[in-house]
């Protein structure tokens, strides 16, 4: 199986949560580095630890903070993705025209990369959705729960992860929007340490804790586990450029 997304520099014992996820059947980790400093932390965890790729990125909620997109530039060369980026006009934690700018300008420097982005969306679907519309690269939906945007989604094949909160009871939407994603498009996901799936909800959330999500996923798609786990790895694989 694989975690295509974690962010294990905010995990207390990120080696440990490693060793734990590969005792689970967890053998590779697509760690998240948001932010310059958390993507050098990132960066070299993942050159200590077998199986980790490192994705870097500005999220929305820092695009007031004033880090520098050169610097993500130097960091870019080694990452398999840029992300996560995008627009959260939930919590507005950065001004939107800074989320805009910030946004734009990862995009394009993805685009200059060839790398795929990751996409973080709150409260902002058609502008996402308006703004993707110009980028001609990879696009992986994180964290997907913005039920709007699936015709949109579906039509331009972007590649669509699930986190823990699929597990949730009071998500049948969600899960019935997981069952329409063409197979060769889903990914799976912990965001830990956040979305613990229901089993070990309540829990700081940790890459081991995934199989929760592949074996709802598999409910819910009518497939036997194991096939899903091959076919969302070689979907990673495509994704990111693993292999």
């Amino acid at each position: 199986m694989i975690d295509t997304h974690a962010h294990l520099d905010a995990l207390d014992d990120p080696a440990g949560a490693l060793a734990r996820a590969r005792a689970a059947g967890v053998e590779r980790v697509i760690a998240i580095g948001s932010g310059l400093e958390s993507a050098k932390q990132t960066s070299e965890l993942a050159a200590r630890e077998h199986g980790v790729s490192v994705a870097v990125g500005i999220h929305p909620h820092q695009a007031g903070d004033g880090e520098s997109l050169e610097a993500l530039r130097a960091l870019a060369g080694n990452a398999v993705a840029i992300g996560e980026i995008g627009l959260d006009f939930y919590r507005d934690y950065a001004p939107r025209e800074d989320q805009r700018h910030v946004f734009e300008a990862q995009l394009q420097l993805a685009e200059e990369l060839r790398k795929p982005v990751i996409i973080h969306t709150r409260a902002a679907e058609e502008e996402i959705a308006r703004t993707l519309e110009n980028f001609h690269g990879t696009v992986i939906m994180h964290c997907f729960s913005t039920l709007d945007l699936l015709p949109v989604v579906l039509e331009r094949r972007y590649y669509v992860s699930f986190a823990g909160n699929v597990t949730y009871p009071k998500a049948e939407a969600l899960r019935a929007a997981a069952a329409q994603v063409p197979a060769d498009r889903l990914l799976a996901e912990t965001d830990c340490p956040y979305l613990a799936p229901q089993p070990v909800r309540g829990k700081r959330n940790e890459p081991a804790y995934i199989v929760h999500t592949y074996a709802a996923l598999a409910q819910v798609r009518a497939e036997p586990e194991d096939q899903l786990a091959r076919q969302i790895a070689a979907n990673a694989d495509a994704a990111f450029a693993l292999s």
